[in-house]
């Protein structure tokens, strides 16, 4: 490497120009403080590390919808009602989100990639241990399906710094759309593998031996293939000094940028939305095809699996076209609009929330209609997925990166699909008791409950209107930052 590509062993950006200037994690060093990089990553080396990346992200996605797949089985199984069933999704997503700040103070201060393989190690062993667990133990379940968060957790917050870390510019925007689109991918592959290995051996758990088993492949991988690229090293063609700021400083400095906390906020709507309708639709279709005649009630497991093959494949469908449909709009007008990325955002969200809203109207009436503005509306969704993760990368400093997106993490799982599986179990509970033995009322309850989120839906699209207000100027503080000006 060069004499001017530099690594300071701190812990957060500073500029290797001669600034004068010090603002939070950025500022001048002093030559004696400074030692060469010795690690050059090629271009090869950095698809490769993103492919990897995606299989890891694609497996943490269909983990975390296998249980929705099966679901129908499991309470038939476990004898439980629906805010129950509820707890199982909740459980994961906080002790996710709650682990998530935890993680991205790690990543933005010791190896990332160490980090992600010890979590890798953490997660195969939870899931496959959570399929051994019997009828006299639910509570065993919901435990270890609160450890599995531990090691998504450490993924998640990780994996788009080091893709930022790789890339700038439109070429980072598609490789954080590639990795997006296995969100959607992963989540409709949950349904459907799930749904068709419980089918095929009669028993749901063997759907969650499948997950742990294609991660041992997934930990090889990480450990041969991913390389830990100095931290902002993208942005200054492999030069990158950094220092040590603490934890509250970064915090402080997030705090302040209004893009991130209103993008936060929007994300915390939109996962409201997606958690809690990826969990319960292919149960409420199940029970709508029950209330029109076309099935007959669930008597014993595993049951009825065409509802989570068929809202898996939409999933997947609409997932992928949605993230190239949004990282195309995105790349064609950001240089033209400036604040382009969360009106594209505010769009999505508007627009996808009448869809979901006749799509839970129809359900008692047409179940293709139903399907049909459940696509539209999950396509208009996932016009979000790449666009937010590069809104982050571009309105944070690189050594402030994992933080963000493990405060962002926190607070969308914790205002958003933390609860809001639970919640809507909840209410479809209590409003079961007006009429508790009517299959009808089994079916209108959980009806009712779910309307809710359309209504969040609006709310999202409104904070992403908030955040296009402050975008340019966000993204040009970032930039300055960057270069070590004030």
């Amino acid at each position: 490497a060069s004499t001017s590509q530099h690594i300071c062993e701190k812990l957060s950006l500073s500029s290797c120009m001669s600034a004068s200037y010090r603002y939070g994690s950025i500022s001048s060093q002093p030559e004696d403080n400074i030692i060469s990089s010795a690690e050059t990553i090629s271009p090869k080396r950095a698809y490769i590390a993103v492919a990897v990346l995606c299989y890891v992200n694609l497996l943490n996605y269909m983990d975390r919808y296998t249980i929705a797949g099966v679901l129908p089985s499991i309470q038939k199984y476990f004898l439980i009602s629906d805010s129950t069933s509820g707890l199982l999704q909740t459980v994961f997503i906080c002790s996710f989100m709650l682990l998530a700040p935890v993680f991205g103070y790690l990543g933005d201060r010791y190896n990332r990639k160490l980090i992600m393989v010890f979590g890798m190690i953490a997660w195969i062993a939870t899931t496959l241990s959570s399929s051994f667990v019997t009828e006299a133990y639910f509570w065993v379940l919901v435990l270890l399906r609160a450890l599995v968060g531990t090691g998504e957790a450490s993924y998640v917050t990780i994996a788009p710094t080091i893709i930022g870390d790789l890339f700038t510019g439109t070429k980072r925007t598609l490789m954080i759309s590639f990795f997006y689109i296995f969100i959607p991918v992963g989540s409709g592959l949950g349904y459907i593998v799930a749904a068709r290995i419980a089918s095929v051996t009669g028993d749901w758990r063997w759907a969650l031996r499948l997950n742990p088993i294609l991660g041992g492949l997934g930990l090889v991988l990480l450990v041969f293939l991913i390389p830990n690229p100095p931290r902002g090293a993208s942005e200054n063609q492999g030069a990158t000094c950094v220092e040590r700021t603490t934890y509250w400083e970064d915090v402080k400095y997030l705090l302040r940028n209004r893009s991130f906390v209103w993008s936060s906020l929007g994300v915390t709507a939109m996962a409201f939305v997606t958690g809690a309708l990826a969990f319960w639709t292919p149960t409420f279709l199940s029970r709508a095809r029950v209330l029109q005649g076309l099935t007959p009630a669930c008597s014993k497991e595993p049951c009825d699996p065409s509802d989570s093959y068929i809202f898996g494949g939409i999933t997947v469908g609409t997932g992928i076209v949605g993230v190239l449909i949004g990282t195309a709009i995105s790349r064609k007008l950001r240089n033209r609009v400036a604040n382009a990325d969360p009106l594209i955002c505010a769009v999505g969200m508007l627009s996808s929330s009448p869809c979901l809203f006749i799509a839970i109207i129809l359900a008692a009436s047409s179940i293709p209609g139903t399907y049909a503005c459940i696509g539209i509306g999950e396509t208009l969704l996932s016009l979000n997925w790449a666009i937010l993760a590069d809104i982050l990368l571009y309105v944070v400093i690189p050594t402030r990166r994992a933080t963000a997106e493990a405060l962002q993490i926190m607070v969308c799982h914790l205002l958003g699909d933390a609860g809001s599986p639970y919640l809507l179990g909840a209410i479809s509970d209590a409003l079961s008791k007006v009429k508790p033995d009517s299959p009808d009322w089994r079916f209108r309850s959980l009806e009712y409950s779910v309307l809710l989120c359309p209504f969040i839906g609006v709310l999202g699209g409104l904070f992403f209107l908030m955040t296009a207000l402050y975008i340019k100027a966000d993204r040009k503080a970032a930039e300055m930052l960057m270069k070590g000006n004030r």
